[in-house]
Formats: structure tokens, C-alpha cells, sequence
């Protein structure tokens, strides 16, 4: 029975997606629930699993193309096994033309063959299959792997078709923007020619932080299961805080209204090897410090594997960027719109600081505000910072709530 492999339903907010890998090929046989092929939109990457057992048919759909929801991507026969569906043209190549014709190449391969030949950039044509008509079997390819690594000799000469590159020479690599990096650089555009976007500047004192953490990270992480107190609950916490006090920071613009937000969904931002993503911590205003670092340490690592959603990283009313983690000692962010304001936080550097009359060394960090001044005017700004100085240089005042 043949089925349909089509693209998933895409929310309303993503209009399309990109083809970006097939796992499978057509011949190859699938399991119920094997990944098929990756879908990646401008959020996140959608996997395509097979509804039941069989082979790969047909692929409609290649990488690199353009898909709307639910569209046709390929075809599956189920329950048929790979070497029930060899190519239209199997059998009567197979007879006709010795196993180096290249046209016969999908048919007197096999699957397991195939991909062992890829693996190690050995041309199947060149190989003489022992199978039945002429298959190339995966013993023959490993034979010729290993004729491969015992005879150096032919690797220049391989080599010589490829076009020489002298010592010194300049060389570019050219590849395709991913929709995610192409998504984000047309948010930040927008942003800074649609807003009257500025930023404020404060620094914290991170020394009482440090020492309470020093302090009770141990139990901390023995009572929460594991989970480790890091400096980012402390920001969320003392963010929601600012926000309370300045509503005006947590709101969004939407056309000609404003929308004054009644709970804190605080978005963090996440570097993963396809870019920056913002999942959001819903109703952060509700989180203990243990939910807070939970939630941020499993958003890391779904980020990371690729497996965030598109409703995890939906909404957020703020965001708060740690650029620190890098390294950065300052720097402006840009709002994500329709939010009206982000933080960015910064790396903790130990500064001269005057303290009641004296010289002290202490641990400081630059905390940077960036905001739509369409809605927040520069008091408000400077008051939030303000308050989550104040907060995190007394951190009990986050517990006593004063």
C-alpha cells in the first residue's frame, strides 16, 4: 500500500519550510517511526517520521526546496522490504549492462552498500559486484576499502583531476543562509528601522550573588534534584521584579495599540549551531529559583539537539540576553519586536571600586537596556535598571519580595 509522506502542519506564524535533509533514499527500507527527512523553518526544525514499516519510493520534494503545510513530500510502500523495490529499470539494466554502468548503479546496489560507499567516498561503479546480478554487496565494498588503504600509490593520481590550490592561496567557502540566520537578520533589521530603539547602562556588584551561591549551591543542587544554581534564575527573578514596578518595559505595541501584559513570559536567549533561538519561560512571575534554572538548563540542551518547538519559542513579553558567557564585557541589544525592551547581560569582571571612601576590588558586571522609546521613556528605563540593581545587590530583597 502506497503512502503519502507530507510536511507537517505549520503554525499560523510560520508560512512555509526548507527541505533540509533526507535520511532515507528511495530503496531503502524504513521503520514505523523512523526519521525520514528534516523539515527546517524559520524557527525550528520539524522531523518527518514514517507511519509504518516499508521502502522508500519516491522522493517529490528535494532538499533545498521550498514546502507549504502538508505537502507532498515523497512516497512510501509499506510493509515492502528493500529488495522488493529495486528502480523501474532494475531488472532489465541489471541484465544488460556489467555492474560499472553508472545507470544501473541504484539497482545492483544495495541499501547497507550504499551507505558504507558514501561513508568512505568509494565510487560504487568501480567496484565488481559477487551479489546476484552483479549486486554490489557491503563484503565487496569493504574489500575495496581495504585495497583502497593498502595501495597510497593511486591517491595522486586521483588527485591530480582535482584542480590544484598553491600554497598561500585565498580560499572561500560558499554556502546557503539558513532560514533560522536569514529569519533573525531580517527580525534585527526591521527592528532598528521601525523602532526608536536606544539602550542604558547600569553595573551590578555580583559579589553578595556570589558568596550566597558559593554558600548553599551544594544543598541547592542536592534538595532540586540535581539541579544547579546558577546566576540566571537571580536576573529572571529580579527582571520580573523590574517589571512589576515598570509595566510600560513588559509591554508590546501592536499597530497603533499598546498592550500592557498582567504576567512576565521572560524569553532567553539560546546559541545553537543553527543560531540564536529564544525559547520563553511561561509565566515566570509564578517560578521558584529551581524552576527557573531547570527550565533554562532543559531549554539548553533541546536547543543544542535541535528539538525545541515552535510553541516554545512562541510569545514573551521580555528577553534577557547572556552574552557574558562568551566573554562580552558590553553591548547593545536589539529588541525582538513586538516586545519593547531587552537585557543584556554581560561578563563579570573584577573592577576598582570606590566603596564608603575606599579602594575595593570587586566583581562587577555591566547590565545593558535596550528599549522601543516609542513606548518607554528614558525614566522608566533607567528605573528598571535601577531596581534590578538594587535587587541583585541585595539579593534577600528577591526572597523578603521588598
Amino acid at each position: 500500500m502506497a503512502i503519502e509522506i507530507k510536511a507537517p502542519q505549520f503554525p499560523e506564524s510560520v508560512a512555509d519550510g526548507t527541505v533540509a535533509t533526507w535520511h532515507k533514499q528511495p530503496g531503502d527500507a524504513v521503520k514505523r517511526d523512523e526519521l525520514i527527512v528534516d523539515i527546517e523553518t524559520d524557527k525550528v526544525v520539524m522531523e518527518v517520521l514514517a507511519e509504518a514499516d516499508g521502502v522508500l519510493t519516491e522522493i517529490v520534494k528535494n532538499e533545498g526546496d521550498t514546502v507549504l503545510s502538508g505537502e507532498l513530500l515523497g512516497k512510501l510502500e509499506a510493509g515492502a522490504t528493500a529488495a522488493a523495490a529495486p528502480a523501474p529499470a532494475a531488472t532489465s539494466t541489471a541484465a544488460a549492462a556489467p555492474a560499472t554502468d553508472a545507470s544501473a548503479e541504484d539497482a545492483i546496489l544495495a541499501p547497507a552498500a550504499r551507505k558504507l560507499a558514501e561513508e568512505n567516498g568509494i565510487d560504487p561503479n568501480s567496484v565488481k559486484g559477487t551479489g546476484k546480478d552483479g549486486r554490489v554487496t557491503k563484503e565487496d565494498l569493504v574489500a575495496a576499502i581495504e585495497a583502497k588503504k593498502s595501495a597510497p600509490a593511486a591517491k595522486p593520481a586521483a588527485a591530480a583531476a582535482a584542480p590544484v590550490v598553491a600554497v598561500g592561496d585565498r580560499v572561500e567557502k560558499r554556502v546557503p543562509m539558513t532560514r533560522l540566520r536569514a529569519k533573525v537578520a531580517e527580525r534585527l533589521v526591521e527592528a532598528q528601522s521601525s523602532m526608536a530603539m536606544l539602550t542604558t547602562f547600569n553595573e551590578v556588584n555580583m559579589k553578595p550573588i556570589m558568596e550566597l551561591r558559593a554558600k548553599y549551591k551544594d544543598l541547592f543542587e542536592k534538595t532540586h534534584n540535581g539541579v544547579r544554581l546558577g546566576f540566571m534564575s537571580f536576573f529572571v527573578k529580579a527582571a520580573v521584579e523590574a517589571l512589576k514596578r515598570q509595566p510600560g518595559v513588559n509591554a508590546s505595541i501592536d499597530g497603533n495599540d499598546i498592550v500592557y501584559h498582567g504576567y512576565q513570559d521572560i524569553g532567553v536567549a539560546v546559541s545553537s549551531d543553527r543560531g540564536l533561538v529564544v525559547p520563553v519561560l511561561r509565566n515566570a512571575e509564578h517560578m521558584s529559583l529551581a524552576e527557573i534554572e531547570g527550565g533554562i538548563n532543559n531549554y539548553g540542551k533541546k536547543a543544542k539537539a535541535g528539538k525545541l518547538t515552535i510553541e516554545e519559542m512562541t510569545g514573551g513579553t521580555f528577553t534577557i540576553s547572556n552574552g557574558g558567557v562568551f566573554g562580552s564585557l558590553l553591548s547593545t541589544p536589539i529588541v525582538n519586536p513586538p516586545q519593547t525592551a531587552i537585557l543584556g547581560m554581560h561578563k563579570i569582571q573584577e573592577r576598582p571600586m570606590a566603596v564608603n571612601g575606599q579602594v575595593v576590588i570587586l566583581p562587577m558586571m555591566y547590565l545593558a537596556l535596550s528599549y522601543d522609546h516609542r513606548l518607554i521613556d528614558g525614566k522608566e528605563a533607567v528605573t528598571f535598571l535601577v531596581t534590578m540593581k538594587d535587587l541583585l545587590e541585595d539579593p534577600a530583597r528577591l526572597l523578603l519580595d521588598i
